[in-house]
């Protein structure tokens, strides 16, 4: 087959060998074999986080159409399998860069940093496996959340005597409340990092000034992302104490 390796410097086409598209040879129209790129390179977009995300949606809808299985029933073989990889690329692409907090996430994962694993199924696996679950509590909400964990034990203990206390509801009703605004200021700080990350890149280089720079950057998502997840977890402890 005539055309260089996926992931040489200038592929071209596995078909008809002039150089290829992305996911497309512009010459004879074949689907090409998936490349190792990350999500935003996959949709051609630099790696900024305030993305067009109708302009994304148009990009989704439109290599659907063209890389859909259908499209390539009756190809050959080695073709169709490139269309079903392509199509699972694609679609968690779009999945990843449409969501404002997946898309940070991704970025910071592709730039080396990790986030605090604060999920649910972290805390079931500690709960599973006795291991200390890592919890950073922001110190603005340490008051807060202490009181409103003795809130949320007092509850359970009533539901179990099937006792109703509706102060004790509306004081984690207004409880849930200001964590929900807490969520939405939080969201607000994260996309004000983005605008300075996203000018970090335009100014790119690789003078050590600006690296370390983009490093402050990436560091105050994360802790601002970090600080988002323990409220959202909370708003998930309160809803679930509530509804059990």
């Amino acid at each position: 087959m005539p055309g260089q390796a996926p992931g040489d410097a200038t592929p071209s086409c596995w078909s008809c060998g002039t150089m290829r598209a992305v996911h497309f040879c512009s010459s004879c129209g074949k689907v090409q074999p998936p490349v190792p790129v990350d999500y935003f390179t996959f949709f051609g977009f630099p790696r900024k986080l305030n993305l067009d995300t109708a302009e994304l949606e148009r990009e989704f809808y439109a290599l659907s159409r063209r890389l859909h299985p259908d499209v390539f029933g009756q190809a050959e073989t080695q073709e169709r399998t490139w269309s079903l990889e392509q199509s699972s690329m694609l679609n968690d692409a779009y999945r990843t860069l449409k969501d404002p907090i997946k898309r940070t996430e991704y970025l910071l994962r592709l730039e080396g940093v990790e986030l605090e694993e604060q999920s649910k199924q972290a805390t079931e696996k500690a709960r599973a496996t006795g291991e200390l679950k890592k919890q950073a509590v922001p110190p603005d909400l340490l008051e807060e959340v202490f009181e409103l964990n003795m809130h949320l034990e007092e509850l359970r203990m009533q539901k179990k005597m099937g006792e109703d206390d509706p102060a004790l509801l509306e004081e984690i009703g207004k409880a849930k409340l200001s964590l929900e605004e807490k969520n939405g200021a939080l969201l607000n700080e994260l996309k004000a990092e983005w605008s300075k990350w996203d000018k970090a890149v335009e100014e790119r280089s690789e003078d050590n000034g600006t690296k370390s720079d983009r490093r402050k950057i990436l560091d105050r998502m994360l802790d601002v992302l970090n600080r988002r997840n323990y409220v959202r977890n909370l708003v998930r402890d309160v809803n679930e104490a509530l509804e059990s």
